[in-house]
């Protein structure tokens, strides 16, 4: 038995005597945290299980049913009883590393009370739970079209797929991120009435304003959707105080004027927590992440780390096979704003890329990889000491997975399809987005260039 000594507990400390004690399965996002995209009508417990529809028939007798989904109770039910649900397969295999190895239910479920947690135990996994963390969209408005996201997610992506064709010669699991415009990511037009907005906003006055400890805004751009200055004009306005986290994730790439309108409302919420991303660096960077300009990216990110009232700073790194070239030179950037506000400004997570495979860290040759994966466990060696733990957990998952995994999930292609696909959609993506890959990452030139493709 592990005796919690709290303040001191390692991850797997907190694995034992938080998740363990319920199951060697148990995750707590199921029952607390939910993703809801509102503009498809789409749930899920977290950022990794695929998401699945919201039955819009439960809505107008149960706005809780945006979150409480039969897929969910079926999930909690297993993870009762001690079994994996298959949709949470990213934590799975990295659990399956080793014994020591940390997933991110472990990170999902210290968030919240010890005694909810047991508290969840105890009750039927069918009922309808309330939330304590949501990440919610309202829609898919943005001005990026980043390299691994796709239509479902950005207006600018569907601009691509609509003015130049879907992308083709693809075979593998990631083709149709590609092909055509999603529009079932957007079922309502901004002036028609959106049903599973109506009820986010009837739950929000039922309970939700309530019993939210966070509430995260994600798109799209959030800074490019109506409905989040109407949450800051509930925080302008409420008489409740209210201790909940707002938090935003934004691109940081919104003209001067919206940056401003944030910084100016940010002065009315409490508690503001701001999560931007990146993974490279410099011109990596931006072809990446198309859209994004790095001057004004880290320009923006100084202002609101000077003027944005923030409680907390963020950065969520997407590890995909183009990153990996300069991502301890970001991590280099990120360190130096440490040094200007402090270590939790900001903080960081890097996130493994699994959709689309193609995109995948482990779709480059082992002797790159091992290349990347040395330069990264050097860069840890020179900064560990000024990390938080679970920012060098994260490198250390990293350093594994690019060590141990051999493929990015359980149903990826074979590797041949894979290299295929690298290479027909950069080759289409520089075409379409007046990019260059090769002058980009001339690391991967030679590589690149002798890829098999049909």
């Amino acid at each position: 038995m592990t005796l919690r000594t709290p303040g001191r507990e390692t991850d797997l400390d907190i694995k034992r005597w938080l998740n363990d004690t319920v199951s060697p399965s148990f995750c707590m996002a199921k029952w607390r945290n939910a993703t809801i995209w509102l503009g498809s009508g789409m749930t899920t417990s977290c950022h990794h299980p695929p998401a699945h529809k919201i039955d819009i028939k439960e809505l107008a007798s149960n706005p809780a049913a945006i979150h409480n989904t039969q897929q969910k109770k079926q999930d909690r039910t297993q993870m009762l009883a001690g079994e994996r649900p298959p949709g949470c397969e990213y934590c799975w295999k990295i659990e399956d590393i080793g014994p020591d190895a940390i997933s991110d239910r472990v990170h999902k479920s210290v968030i919240y009370d010890e005694e909810d947690v047991h508290y969840v135990k105890h009750e039927e996994p069918t009922e309808n739970f309330a939330l304590r963390t949501l990440e919610i969209a309202f829609d898919r408005t943005c001005n990026f079209s980043c390299s691994y996201c796709n239509p479902a997610f950005s207006s600018t992506w569907v601009k691509d797929i609509k003015n130049n064709g879907e992308y083709t010669q693809l075979k593998s699991d990631g083709r149709n991120h590609f092909t055509h415009e999603h529009n079932e990511a957007q079922l309502y037009k901004h002036d028609e009435v959106n049903p599973y907005v109506e009820a986010f906003w009837k739950w929000w006055e039922l309970e939700l304003h309530d019993t939210l400890d966070e509430l995260r805004i994600t798109g799209g751009e959030p800074m490019m959707a109506g409905e989040i200055w109407k949450l800051f004009d509930w925080f302008k306005t409420t008489d409740k105080k209210s201790d909940m986290r707002l938090a935003i994730n934004s691109n940081l790439g919104a003209k001067d004027d919206l940056i401003d309108r944030f910084i100016e409302n940010a002065q009315h919420v409490p508690h503001l927590h701001l999560y931007t991303s990146c993974e490279a660096f410099g011109a990596q960077a931006e072809y990446i992440r198309d859209g994004l300009e790095w001057d004004t990216w880290v320009n923006n990110c100084h202002r609101v780390c000077r003027d944005g009232n923030l409680e907390g700073f963020h950065m969520m790194c997407t590890v995909n096979s183009l990153c990996l070239d300069s991502l301890p030179k970001f991590l280099d950037h990120v360190m130096s704003f440490k040094d200007v506000y402090g270590k939790d400004f900001p903080t960081f997570t890097l996130n493994i890329l699994r959709f689309p495979s193609f995109q995948s860290p482990l779709v480059l040759p082992r002797p790159i990889l091992q290349s990347y994966r040395d330069d990264l466990a050097y860069w840890l060696v020179l900064n560990e000491k000024q990390l938080h733990e679970m920012e060098r957990n994260h490198i250390l998952r990293l350093l594994d997975y690019l060590n141990v995994v051999e493929k990015p999930h359980s149903d990826t292609f074979e590797p041949a399809a894979l290299k295929n696909d690298f290479y027909h959609f950069y080759k289409q993506y520089d075409e379409r987005r007046g990019k260059n890959f090769t002058d980009t990452f001339p690391n991967l030139k030679l590589w690149y260039e002798a890829l098999p493709h049909d």
